[in-house]
């Protein structure tokens, strides 16, 4: 069952696990934040794994989302 947890971010138990990924793709939110944390710019991963700024938006807004919801937590 798909359900969409943010706008153009889905979830499937069927799809990674129910990771979040981008509507319509197999692509997890997780991955693109590491590509673009990796130094690819939006543009490279627009153009390597088919998608478009939209989709890069809507990952960077649900991720913020999260953090910001989140406790602070100290990163070793």
């Amino acid at each position: 069952m798909v359900r969409e947890i943010a706008p153009r971010i889905t979830a499937d138990p069927r799809i990674k696990g129910g990771k979040p990924v981008i509507e319509g793709t197999r692509i997890p939110v997780d991955f693109i934040l590491g590509q673009l944390g990796g130094a690819m710019t939006i543009g490279q991963v627009t153009d390597e794994y088919d998608l478009r700024r939209e989709d890069i938006y809507a990952a960077l807004r649900y991720a913020a989302h999260l953090v910001s919801a989140e406790e602070s937590n100290a990163i070793d």
